[in-house]
């Protein structure tokens, strides 16, 4: 059930309108179309549905006593540029930027305001919120759709199951249930497509954010299967992409190529998601891991990686998806690709462990931790964020490689700390 009372435009520049010393990265979104004004908000009689919101934009000198307590992190994303992250706690959300490092904006919704998801649009001032914790702000069923120009939801989507994970575009609301995803027109939240899925706890989905039509790439009905859809051609690919279950796969922006890595965690694989085609495998390491987060730099040209044996890794990529940005290089002296072993000559004989292609750059962090990977804004920078509250931007060397450079740290939930 959807319910939707009078949806704003979006001001894809809200954010920079918070602080204005915000970089302006992001082109303009265009108007969303007129909204119906006859359908309300539904009361909600759920007695964890909190109502009392405080909102601030943060400073460090208006922090009270009871705000410099760290809250409890439930959640944690990059939005679909790379340059904002947010968080979820069991006491609202956050929003900080990632070059330069603030925190931009928090909505507290006083004690017992868990938010298990937060969903971004770009910059804009319209996030998907669902609830969490053990005193959930929302009903863990429902995805709300927070105006934060009004400080108040203005929009519900109520399921019959708890909501796993939402993805948004410009023009579409994906819901992520354990076994099912529902797909959304953003402009009056009308229901187009429904997937079934394989048990999806983690609520994993991807979504295509360039320009082009949609392409959605979730889990399939088998074990080690995704399914890509591409919308505008109104095709399914199916690819087998590993034996065992998948736990992590990452989309470029125009969603031309897809990186999965399944519960394994030693391999990560490339694909081409027009044909299903395998483009590149790499190597992650010989232990099995927990991989965290997957992520294309904006060219096409590396593949970040973090996983829960504590070491960030990028590797070098050999395929090029058409992106729009032309800086990738073709060879020449100022990159490099992924390396492999001496022993290659005979991959034939000996197993594929010794002609695998391993990674160009690594940073070293808290083994066991868990932490999510993008690339900065600024070329051959890497940000890292942990559920410890951690925030660091690293920089690699495209030619030498090795161990990357610490250029910043910071805790996010104790933002006067820094070194």
């Amino acid at each position: 059930m959807a319910t939707l009372s009078a949806f704003p435009n979006p001001n894809p520049n809200f954010l920079d309108q918070t602080s204005q010393s915000q970089p302006q990265t992001l082109d303009s979104l265009p108007p969303m179309p007129h909204q119906p004004q006859d359908s309300e908000l539904s009361h909600n009689s759920n007695p964890n549905y909190h109502t009392h919101i405080s909102h601030t934009s943060f400073s460090p000198e208006s922090a009270s006593p009871a705000a410099a307590t760290p809250p409890s992190l439930l959640h944690l994303s990059f939005n679909q540029d790379h340059g904002c992250f947010a968080t979820g706690t069991d006491q609202g959300f956050r929003i900080y930027n990632c070059d330069p490092f603030r925190e931009i904006f928090r909505r507290d919704f006083g004690r017992g305001g868990g938010i298990a998801v937060v969903e971004m649009l770009f910059r804009c001032n319209i996030l998907a919120l669902v609830g969490g914790g053990p005193e959930p702000q929302y009903p863990l069923n429902k995805v709300m759709i927070w105006d934060d120009h009004q400080s108040r939801c203005i929009g519900e989507l109520s399921f019959r199951s708890e909501v796993r994970s939402v993805r948004l575009r410009r023009d579409r609301i994906v819901v992520v249930l354990e076994q099912k995803i529902f797909v959304y027109n953003f402009a009056d939240l009308k229901l187009l497509h429904q997937i079934e899925t394989i048990a999806n706890p983690k609520g994993l989905c991807a979504v295509s954010h360039g320009a082009g039509s949609l392409v959605l790439v979730c889990p399939g009905l088998q074990k080690g299967q995704v399914r890509v859809e591409h919308y505008g051609s109104k095709r399914t690919k199916f690819i087998m992409a590993h034996d065992s279950r998948i736990s992590c796969f990452a989309l470029t922006q125009d969603g031309q190529l897809l990186a999965t890595a399944s519960t394994k965690g030693t391999l990560v694989r490339i694909f081409n998601t027009a044909d299903g085609s395998l483009l590149q495998e790499v190597r992650r390491g010989a232990d099995r891991a927990e991989i965290y987060s997957l992520a294309f730099s904006s060219n096409a040209q590396w593949l970040a990686v973090s996983s829960d044996k504590g070491t960030v890794h990028v590797f070098g990529l050999k395929v090029n998806s058409g992106s729009p940005s032309n800086e990738r290089p073709r060879g020449g002296s100022d990159s490099v690709t992924s390396p492999t072993s001496s022993l290659s000559f005979i991959k034939g004989v000996l197993p594929r462990y010794f002609s695998s292609e391993w990674s160009v750059a690594q940073f070293r962090l808290v083994e066991g931790s868990q932490y999510l990977v993008a690339f900065g804004h600024q070329k051959n920078t890497v940000v890292i964020l942990g559920m410890d509250g951690s925030f660091y931007r690293c920089q690699f060397d495209p030619v030498l490689g090795g161990e990357m450079t610490q250029l910043e740290y910071h805790n996010f939930l104790k933002p006067e700390q820094a070194f």
